[in-house]
This record gives structure tokens, C-alpha cells and sequence, in this order.
């Protein structure tokens, strides 16, 4: 494109004096643009554009930024009210099956390392931010965020309103969602995959359990004990079902004298009899507890036989075994800071929770204790039934991540165990 520009009539209008009339010529040039409107031949952005889309089954479209694995993929959108822990979150295979959102805005800062590792993989099924850190600064650190999810094959987004989306959350419910960096499936294709795809009623519990028992070894340094006094020299011999169990529950147990054989989560408990433990734990767990019936029939063979530990899914189990009902929460509790009530002694803790489902307590019968509740909303967060030697947790009392004000459950359950060896 040529254009011609002549200054005779600027020069007679502002000048003093007659000037001589001068001409000059701007030249522009245009080069071929690609699809998505970049020139070809230039030097590439310095920012990373949007290409990205989380598409929920209400019809929203949210454009974002990628980092991690790209392609498309299906979740339940949570939201996680942690101000740090990210790599615990990720670790936690409770979240299987879920696109966890932190509210905190600002995530990646301290990258990721191996000792803060709760399993063997990431469970969940996306990321969701505000912000990623463009930089880390902890000591420990061996990694970015982004090249840790892009190595396990997990989806991340960040710069999308996570303000928003929660408000929406909190508002309307769970909702599922589909993640794509794909730019060939059109956004009704994707609403319609959020639409067809539902996480209630399925078995997630058996894709995240171990295959087969093993003796658990404490591999835990010292330096990061709190809380030992407790042992007394006392040994323990505890089975935990692994129906998607953390590593810090295991070490919790491990630090307060117990001796560890974790079992999958279809052992049957006739073998865990045989195997005469002082007690059992029933851990945490993704997913729907009255999807797991075969889960529910082993607590039932076990309660009563040997004092028993339920945590966060062990906790729901054993409200079913005893004959109660769970229901779906309309989105949960997701944080390191939920505060729940101790009733017995009227102590109030700060707890870290991770559930979609809680225990009804109206339709559990008579002689079960309600222990703990959820101070945000009521719900039941403990259970305890002295006739049948057993206690439970809605909550992750290990907390990783979260604070430690209900580590001393532990100490309730060992003195279970010790009342058990004196009252045989």
C-alpha cells in the first residue's frame, strides 16, 4: 500500500513564512497471517495467547492459557479453599475424576519435589487457576508445576476467572466440565460430552487401590515428626484398606508405634481376621460410597470384631454398614480450613477436608454418637460407636496439606487398640 502525504497546506497555515512545499511517501507492506492471526515471519509473541477452553454442562464457556498435558478430558469441577499444598492436592487420589479449581489466585510458587508426594500419581483429572507463577523460589524445589503435569499427562489452565467459576459452583452446584486444547471440536461438541458424562454411581475406588498387600515401611526422616511422645514403646499391628490412601495417613500411624499391611481395597475381611490386627483403618477414597457395595460388606464383616478407624470414604462406609444413608453434597468441602466441633469436649478444630458425599445422621440407629461437626453448614463430620469399637472422621485428621489440630485422633484410635489388648 502506497500513500502520499503533502505538506503545502500544513506549511501555509502554521508557518510564518513561506516554506518550500515538500512531498513524502509512506510505504506499508502486509505479510500472510496463519489461522489463528499471527504474521508468519514475525518473532513470536512474548506472552502465550489463550488456547484453551473449559466448557461446564450449564453452557458457560471459559477461554484460558494451558500448561501441563494438552487434549481433552472430563471431570467434575471442585473448588479447593487451600492457600498452599498444591502438590498434595495433586497427589491425593480422592480427587479422581475431578477438575480441581484453587481460590487461592496464585499457584506454582514454590514448584513441586518428591518428599511432599501423597501417592503414586496424580489421580485428578485437571487443574484450574488464576494464576500461574512464573518463577519458584523454594528450596526443595526440583521442578515447575507445568513440567510436572505435562510428565503425568494432567491438564492445567490458568488465567481464567476462578472467582467466577466458584461463585457459579457455589451457587448451582458440582458441575461436570470438559477441558480441550483442541482446536477442531467445536464448543457444542464439548458442552455435549459434559452433558452425557456423569461421575455418581461409578466405582472409582478400584482404579486407585492397590493390587495386592504389602508391609509398609516408615520412610519418614525425623526432622519432619511433630508429634511422638505418644508411643511408649507400644507396637501396633494395623491393616489399612487402601481404597485410595494418602501417605501421611500411613506415616501418622507408622510415628505412633503401628507396625502397617495394607490391603486392596476387595480384600476380604474373613483374611483380615486371620491376620489377628490390634485394628483396622478404612481410609480416604474418591467417588461414590454407595457405589462400592462390596466395599460396605467388608466393614459390616469387620466392625465389631476389632477396634476400627474410618477416615473421610471409610467414614461414609461405615455410616452404611451400620445401617445409615450418604447423600451428594451440593459441592462439598475441599480445603485446609474447614472448622469442625469436637462435641465431647466442645473443642473447635481447623480441619482439612476433601468429600462429595456425607453421612445422614438421622438414619443412623441407636447407640452411633455423633462426635464432630462441620461448623460451615451442620454436616456430620465424626462418628463413634463404643459397642462396636469403632470411630470415624469426615476429614483428613493426617493433614497433608492442612493444619494439625486433628492429629490427636490418632491417639483416640491407639487407645482403642489398647483397650482392646486389655479387655479382650
Amino acid at each position: 500500500m502506497d500513500c502520499a502525504v503533502r505538506s503545502q497546506a500544513l506549511a501555509s497555515s502554521f508557518a510564518l513564512k513561506p516554506t518550500k512545499a515538500r512531498a513524502f511517501t509512506v510505504r506499508c507492506s502486509s505479510l500472510p497471517r496463519s489461522t489463528d492471526g499471527a504474521a508468519f515471519g514475525l518473532v513470536e509473541r512474548p506472552w502465550k495467547v489463550a488456547d484453551a477452553r473449559l466448557v461446564l454442562e450449564d453452557g458457560s464457556i471459559w477461554r484460558a492459557k494451558s500448561f501441563g498435558a494438552s487434549g481433552t478430558q472430563l471431570g467434575e469441577v471442585v473448588f479447593n479453599t487451600s492457600l498452599t499444598g498444591y502438590q498434595e492436592i495433586l497427589t491425593d487420589p480422592s480427587y479422581t475424576g475431578q477438575f480441581v479449581l484453587m481460590t487461592n489466585p496464585h499457584i506454582g510458587n514454590t514448584g513441586v519435589n518428591s518428599d511432599d508426594e501423597e501417592s503414586r500419581q496424580c489421580f485428578l483429572a485437571g487443574l484450574v487457576i488464576r494464576s500461574l507463577s512464573i518463577s519458584t523460589s523454594n528450596w526443595r524445589c526440583t521442578k515447575t508445576l507445568g513440567d510436572y503435569l505435562e510428565e503425568r499427562n494432567i491438564m492445567g489452565i490458568y488465567d481464567v476467572d476462578t472467582r467466577a467459576i466458584t461463585r457459579r459452583l457455589r451457587q448451582d452446584g458440582s458441575l461436570i466440565g470438559v477441558l480441550s486444547t483442541e482446536e477442531s471440536k467445536t464448543d457444542e461438541e464439548l458442552l455435549e460430552m459434559s452433558r452425557t458424562w456423569d461421575i455418581v454411581g461409578v466405582d472409582l475406588i478400584s482404579g486407585v487401590s492397590c493390587k495386592a498387600p504389602y508391609k509398609w515401611i516408615d520412610k519418614l526422616d525425623s526432622q519432619w515428626e511433630f508429634s511422638s511422645s505418644t508411643r511408649e514403646g507400644e507396637t501396633f499391628h494395623v491393616i489399612a484398606y487402601d481404597f485410595g490412601i494418602k501417605q501421611n495417613i500411613l506415616r501418622r500411624l507408622a510415628s505412633y508405634g503401628c507396625k502397617i499391611t495394607v490391603v486392596p481395597s476387595t480384600w476380604p475381611a474373613s483374611e483380615t481376621l486371620k491376620m489377628k490386627p490390634d485394628g483396622v483403618v478404612f481410609s480416604n477414597g474418591p467417588g461414590d460410597p454407595s457405589a462400592v457395595p462390596y466395599a460396605v460388606e467388608t466393614v459390616k464383616k469387620i466392625i465389631g470384631k476389632v477396634p476400627v478407624f474410618g477416615i473421610c470414604m471409610g467414614h461414609q462406609l461405615i455410616g452404611q454398614a451400620l445401617g445409615g444413608k450418604t447423600f451428594k453434597m451440593k459441592f462439598g468441602h475441599h480445603g485446609g480450613n474447614h472448622p469442625v466441633r469436637n462435641l465431647r469436649g466442645g473443642s473447635i478444630e481447623i480441619s482439612a477436608q476433601n468429600h462429595n458425599y456425607a453421612v445422614d445422621p438421622a438414619s443412623l440407629p441407636k447407640g452411633v454418637e455423633v462426635t464432630h461437626i462441620n461448623l460451615n453448614d451442620g454436616s456430620c463430620a465424626g462418628l463413634a460407636f463404643s459397642q462396636r469399637k469403632l470411630m470415624s472422621l469426615q476429614y483428613h485428621p493426617e493433614a497433608s496439606p492442612g493444619p494439625h489440630d486433628s492429629d490427636l485422633a490418632f491417639v483416640e484410635f491407639l487407645q482403642l487398640m489398647r483397650q482392646e489388648k486389655q479387655n479382650p
